[in-house]
């Protein structure tokens, strides 16, 4: 896995764009920032250790419920995320197989070390894209109000040598070493200031982030890295309304001391179904998977473990109300709230997930928790197969601020600042599916307002990445905000195995979809063609093979087999979409013609000079709402909370008098 080296240049210099983080939302930003930006474009990536880009903080996994489709997105429109999933998964599965084809989500388990390592890799293929080490402490202005750049303030960089050390043995020679040994030598950063056309935030879980196990209390957003403490008070200062949200993770374990083989098997699938349909052919030796598979294993809870948890409830931060945080994720919860929520269970399922080839780690999914190092211990080793687990890393809470979400529009830039575009936790969502598809967003729109082109948005009929932005921007979300196929009321068009459909061209005239990619899909799409075409001509019995396929007890392979006289042989996976869209073609045109009716509300804009307070016949509640969140449509002012249909109707009268003149 050896790579050439980044850029991390010596001066201060000027960009077209600055992202700062480089997380999953900050590795996606600056790659479709540097595409769209084209030849000639300068991007700059700020973060505080270069060695762990594209780390994965949390799950070892990618994708799962409604998050692969996002992940099939990213692909779709040129991104990172899915690619190094490809090339780092060690079990691939896609979960709700057996029911209808719009829940079905893709996930992987991943290597971690090896996901980081392909993250770095492509970017280092990116020449456009400077490394710089380093926090901000203060977002520039220019005349006009408009972000124009970043201060770094001096400082000692935060540098692991426990991960140069993980990097050496797992990896080899790998970007992220190269980087980590060039810090090593210089650990110190001077101040510095870089002037851009655009800035995108995306700090993840470390503005003025405190982690938790207990009462032991530590600065930093993940173990081993510092806390940015300077942003928050940069973005109060500009006025933006923050809160402070929290989330957890589990303990590690050594998998030497589990009962492994006791336990029962969390298998994958059979036969791995890729996220990019770049990766059989890109990944080395055209070999997919490209890691060796490995089996997870499944435990539980037992009573005795609930009762433990229940008697040290005051001394989990996380649950106790010691942390200063509104809340943490619903849908992700403690060990303790869990416990404490279905307290009619005598147990939860626990998964243990291998997080590397190269190493001994395994990551307890179901045990989040901030409990103390001495109650961990015993609630650990009452897992059945775990009865003399030595744990690696004791789970911990992370207590962090962001920004609520009204204040950004569905282009991800900021309504108070034009040219401050914000991606990822700091918008309060969770899970770095969300956290890579806002980065791509925010990327490139920040690189079109660079080039003085019109911002783009993705539509809730489009992507579930226009879902998500939509919610964003139209609720306000008082725990971190997880996808699911439940929020898109379109969902049989925002399936995992068209987003290529849907997205790829999109992407293409965006420029952040590779020549390469657009031949592909294009390539795709015409042997599509000729399969329907095919099964438009062909007959069995007097019935057209494209009838016969609408059936739901046809087998697949049968038609597969009949085509190949025909045509050759054909693709399973274009045979599978063929299949899905004559099936549901019925549900599909309601659904379309939905569309074409709420479009009519989306594709009106409100002018920003629009004063809600000046509306006459507008409810209170209404000229409340609508200052608050500043609806750029219509569509979104339909979607919030507080304004009727009657509101509605007021405001497009008034748009309409203030078009007129």
């Amino acid at each position: 896995m050896s790579s050439p080296s980044l850029s991390i240049p010596a001066d201060s210099d000027r960009y077209d764009v600055v992202v700062v983080g480089g997380g999953h939302a900050g590795t996606e930003a600056a790659r479709a920032a540097a595409a769209a930006l084209g030849a000639g474009g300068r991007v700059a990536l700020v973060t505080m250790e270069p060695a762990r880009l594209g780390q994965m903080s949390c799950n070892p996994a990618i994708g799962g419920l409604a998050k692969g489709q996002i992940v099939r997105e990213i692909d779709a429109l040129g991104g990172l995320m899915g690619l190094a999933a490809d090339a780092s998964g060690i079990q691939f599965k896609v979960l709700n197989s057996s029911k209808g084809p719009a829940v079905r989500g893709p996930r992987a388990q991943c290597d971690k070390y090896a996901y980081r390592a392909e993250i770095q890799r492509l970017l280092a293929g990116t020449s456009a894209i400077d490394v710089i080490a380093g926090t901000v402490d203060e977002i520039l202005r220019d005349a006009e109000g408009a972000a124009c750049g970043v201060r770094l303030p001096p400082g000692a960089q935060h540098v692991s040598a426990e991960n140069a050390a993980i990097e050496r043995n797992c990896v080899g020679d790998t970007l992220a070493q190269s980087v980590f040994t060039r810090a090593l030598e210089s650990p110190h950063c001077a101040p510095r200031t870089l002037f851009a056309r655009a800035v995108v935030l995306t700090t993840g879980t470390f503005m003025r982030a405190l982690m938790h196990t207990g009462d032991a209390k530590l600065e930093g957003g993940r173990i081993g890295e510092g806390s940015a403490k300077g942003i928050s008070t940069a973005l109060r200062a500009l006025g933006f309304e923050l809160g402070r949200l929290k989330t957890g993770t589990p303990p590690r374990v050594a998998r030497g001391s589990i009962d492994w083989h006791a336990l029962k098997p969390a298998l994958g699938d059979a036969v791995p179904t890729p996220f990019s349909d770049s990766s059989p052919n890109a990944l080395p030796a055209a070999r997919f998977p490209h890691l060796a598979q490995i089996d997870c294993r499944e435990t539980a809870t037992t009573p005795e473990i609930h009762a433990l948890i229940r008697d040290n409830l005051s001394r989990a931060p996380m649950y106790s109300g010691q942390i200063d945080a509104e809340c943490g994720p619903r849908y992700c919860p403690s060990i303790e709230d869990k416990i404490v929520r279905f307290a009619d269970r005598d147990a939860h399922h626990v998964f243990l997930e291998p997080e590397s080839l190269f190493t001994d780690e395994v990551y307890l999914n179901g045990v989040s928790t901030s409990l103390p190092a001495d109650v961990q211990l015993p609630i650990v080793r009452g897992l059945r197969g775990l009865e003399h687990a030595e744990i690696q890393k004791f789970g911990y809470a992370v207590e962090y601020d962001m920004v609520w979400p009204h204040q950004i529009d569905a282009t991800a830039e900021t309504k108070r600042v034009p040219r401050l575009f914000l991606a990822g936790q700091v918008n309060g969502t969770s899970g770095y599916e969300e956290a890579g598809a806002q980065g791509l967003v925010a990327g490139v729109n920040a690189a079109r307002r660079a080039r003085g082109l019109e911002p783009v948005r993705l539509a809730r009929h489009e992507a579930y990445t226009g879902v998500m932005f939509d919610d964003l921007v139209t609720r306000t979300p008082r725990e971190p905000y997880r996808m699911f196929t439940s929020r898109a009321e379109h969902r049989l068009l925002l399936r995992a195995d068209n987003a290529d459909e849907r997205l790829t061209a999109l992407g293409a005239s965006w420029g952040i979809v590779s020549p390469a990619q657009l031949h592909a899909f294009e390539a795709r799409m015409q042997s599509k063609a000729a399969i329907i075409r095919a099964l438009s001509e062909m007959r069995e019995g007097g019935a057209r093979l494209l009838d016969i396929a609408k059936r739901p007890d046809t087998d697949s392979n049968w038609l597969a087999s009949r085509l190949e006289t025909a045509i050759g042989t054909v693709s399973a996976a274009l045979l599978d979409r063929v299949i899905t869209d004559v099936r549901y073609e019925g549900y599909v045109a309601r659904q379309q013609a939905e569309v074409r009716r709420q479009s009519e509300y989306d594709s009106v804009s409100i002018p920003e000079a629009l004063d809600p307070r000046e509306i006459r016949g507008l409810r209170n509640e209404a000229v409340e709402t609508l200052a608050r969140f500043r609806p750029r449509t219509l569509g979104q002012a339909s979607r919030l909370a507080g304004i009727s249909p009657a509101d509605l109707t007021v405001v497009a009268m008034w748009v309409r008098k203030m078009r007129r003149g």
